[in-house]
């Protein structure tokens, strides 16, 4: 079994989207525009409700997923097809955009910590038209083991410990784990081979093999190999570890709408001013 080690560090970088939400961007900023299949990491989280109370109103999305997991705090999401729903801590939300949805993300608190994570995964060519779905899931649906050293693992995506995860049939056949590794733990975590990989520290610090250690904010992308260890560096530390098979296609992105062409990105435009999302 080859261990994987970091190839790539990227530290995010502070700006706002939405109606002027405050976020960390580390996947998607100019420093790394995307990581086949992965388009966006953006880390929000504050205790001042100025920073996020304006939230993300409608807006359109289309070709691709989105990947909202809360740490703390509350979030209402709707959309123009009468979906909606509440994201409390420890939930998570995996929609599939696919031919067009129209959404809105609002807090559901006015002040008090809000925290957590939005990833946006590609779809291939093949799935960027289909219809729009939800995977919609509660802090206690998702699975956490318990592995040596005290080290707690919930498996959002993918499989950890002989766990499978919540999230299926997900067509880059994702690993998604939320990690918890007491002060001094060591945790071997399996990766599929090929598949692009990286962590990323939000409390804490942790080293990456026996040689990188990454701080909280950072994101490390990792070479190749079917492992990567992980060695809690600076008392208890919580991390992400997100793979994905890279879809090896061409990328034509222009703001929430992300296909293969740039064809495919003027008719989405019409598409959606003609209100066919």
């Amino acid at each position: 079994m080859a261990s994987r080690s970091v190839i790539r560090l990227v530290p995010s970088q502070q700006t706002s989207d939405g109606a002027g939400v405050k976020l960390n961007r580390s996947l998607g900023s100019q420093l790394l525009p995307d990581l086949d299949p992965f388009l966006l990491l953006d880390m929000f989280g504050s205790e001042e409700g100025a920073d996020y109370i304006a939230g993300f109103p409608d807006h359109p999305h289309r070709g691709f997923e989105t990947v909202t997991y809360m740490l703390d705090g509350r979030m209402r999401h709707e959309d123009n097809a009468g979906n909606g729903g509440t994201l409390g801590p420890g939930g998570v939300q995996w929609m599939t955009a696919g031919r067009g949805i129209v959404h809105s993300e609002m807090p559901e608190q006015e002040d008090g910590l809000m925290r957590g994570f939005q990833l946006w995964v590609n779809l291939p060519a093949k799935d960027k038209m289909c219809p729009p779905r939800y995977q919609n899931l509660e802090a206690e649906e998702i699975p956490e083991v318990t592995a040596a050293d005290g080290v707690r693992v919930k498996v959002i995506a993918g499989e950890a410990e002989g766990t499978p995860g919540a999230v299926n049939g997900i067509a880059v056949a994702p690993l998604y784990l939320d990690l918890t590794l007491p002060a001094g733990a060591r945790y071997t975590a399996d990766v599929p081979s090929g598949h692009t990989a990286f962590v990323y520290p939000y409390e804490g610090s942790v080293m990456i093999g026996d040689a990188d250690v990454v701080g909280a904010g950072t994101m490390a992308i990792l070479g190749d190999g079917d492992t990567v260890g992980l060695t809690s560096t600076d008392g208890e530390s919580r991390l992400i570890l997100v793979a994905g098979k890279p879809l090896n296609e061409p990328i034509a992105r222009y703001g929430p709408f992300v296909m293969n062409t740039r064809e495919e990105i003027v008719e989405a435009f019409r598409d959606y001013e003609q209100g066919r999302f």
